[in-house]
């Protein structure tokens, strides 16, 4: 067992006896050279790195106003809102003024310092640091960021823990690749059973005819084809003082929002027009139906205008995997007008009521959506189960590479 002494930080805890302290500045020393995108490729700085700027990335009409980074370079976003957001550059090229880019003053193992930036117990270190009014704006300055105080192991000690933990991240991360393409598969063909479901019936013997709708082709020969606006009514339920807000995410659940937290979803400060929801109501997002918001309410709540509660002629749910099958398969995606890349505006819904649709017998929709519902809930249980795996794995990453980098666990011999 290796002798250790306490730091004096509390995020850092003890280190290694014979490991040194040192400061940011005195490690590093920044590099503030404006440049142009024109002269300079630009690049991202991203929890994976620093990469080519991707063509549908957000993008300034600033592209004048950018600052150099060579190879080498060490980049971090400043904003508490992008930590782990940092990397060794393997390009020369520019990024936004918002990063921070350092160059190394004295020799030093660069991936030592590359994983421990990029620990949590660091981000949080550095936010402490920082300065801003609430939070999503904070920000950490080279100023205040060049004062923060990092461990220093020896150079020979430095480079095994960085190859160790190359090692052995990417073991992690091959497994951790291996599993989301299972659960990529397995959302793939959740798709496609409720596509053959809504358009071919349950029945494979059954006479067919030609549906006329492209995406669609054959369907049962007693299925009738009608119109989104014959078959689905928007309501306008009233709001009750007890009812709290619901929203309607994007893998179809439409529940209070206090039952979830998920990033990509803006909390409206005022409720001005919110509208009731029944239990089993069919709710369609005006604005994000194209990603899969489509859903029936699982309680009684309010929810925001910019949603279609309504009721159908038939099924609700049968109605509800319909047009999650038209959003899966890019209909409602390609017949959309969006204010941002991969959106759409069905906020008018006279514009979704022009979409044809097919509707089998009522029977019929009852018998497929208690089918779907069955067999979704045994294949999100499956998904439910990796995607546990794949945080059990990144927590067990984020553990070992935070034991490696303070010296608590030693890198063992090979």
């Amino acid at each position: 067992m290796r002798e250790m002494q306490d730091s004096g930080l509390i995020w850092l805890g003890k280190i290694p006896t014979g490991w040194s302290l040192t400061k940011i500045g005195g490690l590093y020393a920044i590099r503030n050279e404006k440049v142009s995108d024109k002269d300079f490729p630009p690049l991202s700085v991203t929890n994976k790195g620093i990469l080519p700027q991707l063509e549908a990335a957000a993008k300034t009409n600033d592209g004048d106003n950018r600052k150099l980074v060579r190879v080498g370079d060490f980049a971090i976003n400043s904003r508490s809102d992008r930590r782990g957001s940092c990397g060794i550059s393997p390009y020369n090229g520019s990024v936004s003024l918002i990063n921070i880019v350092m160059m190394p003053r004295k020799k030093m193992i660069p991936t030592y310092y590359e994983w421990l930036f990029h620990t949590t117990q660091f981000g949080d270190e550095n936010y402490r640091w920082g300065h801003g009014i609430v939070d999503d704006l904070w920000t950490t300055g080279w100023q205040e960021m060049k004062k923060i105080t990092i461990p220093m192991p020896p150079l020979d000690e430095q480079k095994c823990i960085a190859d160790y933990l190359d090692t052995k991240c990417a073991k992690i991360d091959a497994l951790t690749a291996d599993i989301q393409a299972q659960i990529d598969t397995l959302e793939q063909y959740k798709h496609s059973v409720i596509t053959e479901a809504v358009t071919k019936g349950l029945n494979p013997d059954a006479e067919i005819k030609d549906s006329g709708i492209a995406w669609i082709g054959l369907i049962p020969v007693d299925w009738g084809i009608s119109k989104i606006k014959y078959e689905i009514f928007p309501l306008q339920r009233p709001v009750y003082p007890t009812d709290s807000v619901m929203t309607c995410f994007r893998d179809g659940e439409v529940t209070l929002r206090q039952n979830r937290r998920e990033d990509g979803f803006t909390v409206s400060l005022t409720e001005n027009g919110y509208q009731g929801v029944e239990v089993g109501d069919l709710v369609i997002h005006g604005m994000d139906a194209f990603a899969g918001a489509i859903g029936c309410s699982d309680t009684r709540g309010k929810i925001t205008p910019v949603v279609h509660v309504c009721k159908t002629t038939g099924n609700n749910r049968f109605f509800m995997y319909a047009l999650r099958s038209m959003a899966t398969n890019d209909v409602l995606m390609s017949f959309s007008e969006g204010i941002r890349v991969r959106s759409s505006d069905f906020r008018n819904f006279n514009k979704l009521g022009q979409f044809r649709i097919v509707v089998p017998p009522i029977d019929e929709q009852n018998d497929i959506s208690s089918y779907l519902d069955a067999k979704c809930t045994e294949l999100d249980a499956i998904i439910a189960q990796k995607q546990e795996q794949l945080s059990t794995l990144e927590a067990y990453k984020k553990s070992l590479i935070y034991e490696y980098v303070t010296g608590k666990k030693e890198v063992p011999l090979s």
